[in-house]
């Protein structure tokens, strides 16, 4: 199993650590030529949503990223990661890969003053620890997304088929339960993508 990790900007380099802990391979898509090498997952890490989706446009990756995500290349985003798979954003007119059936509000819980942490309840998973950074939170859900979280009241998780979505930073926690999730959707029959 090899999991890409977009390392455009943002914090990447938390994930790859976490997924190297479990004994997962993985490698950091920086240019178009990344995409060339196999891989059967891909993670989009928290940062500045706007700014990852301006490079990975730039750099000719979003396209060829956005038809492997599609076709079912299981996908973990986190934070920034998360907004630029949302369908929609309830306080930005830009949508980014958009295969995500949700509504997401970005930084909804105000800027770094309004980071925080939080242990709550996931599903299948137990009370995991989550840290909350600049977050956004998820609306609204359509059809056939399963909300996996909650933090006072806000969806702050969700799960529709290949794509895990978190309003919060698992990778900034010790707690390996979120990434072999992530996983085990991988294993769960996803071919390599090329």
């Amino acid at each position: 199993m090899r999991i890409a990790v977009s390392a455009v900007q943002g914090a990447f380099i938390e994930h790859e650590q976490m997924l190297s802990s479990l004994g997962v391979e993985c490698f950091e898509l920086r240019q178009r030529a990344d995409l060339l090498r196999s891989f059967d997952g891909l993670v989009l890490p928290g940062g500045e949503s706007t700014v990852q989706g301006k490079l990975l446009r730039e750099l000719d990756m979003f396209d060829e990223l956005h038809q492997q995500i599609r076709a079912g290349l299981p996908v973990l985003g986190t934070c920034a990661g998360l907004i630029l798979l949302a369908e929609q954003l309830s306080n930005d007119p830009n949508v980014y890969f958009g295969t995500l059936p949700v509504t997401v509000r970005r930084n909804a819980y105000g800027r770094q003053l309004g980071s925080f942490y939080a242990e709550e309840s996931f599903q299948g998973q137990g009370v995991v620890p989550m840290k909350f950074i600049r977050a956004p939170y998820i609306e609204s859900v359509r059809e056939g997304v399963e909300i996996m979280a909650r933090v006072e009241g806000n969806i702050v998780a969700v799960r529709y088929h290949n794509q895990l979505g978190l309003s919060f930073h698992p990778e900034l926690c010790s707690d390996t339960r979120i990434h072999q999730l992530f996983l085990s959707l991988v294993g769960q029959g996803s071919s390599s993508a090329a």
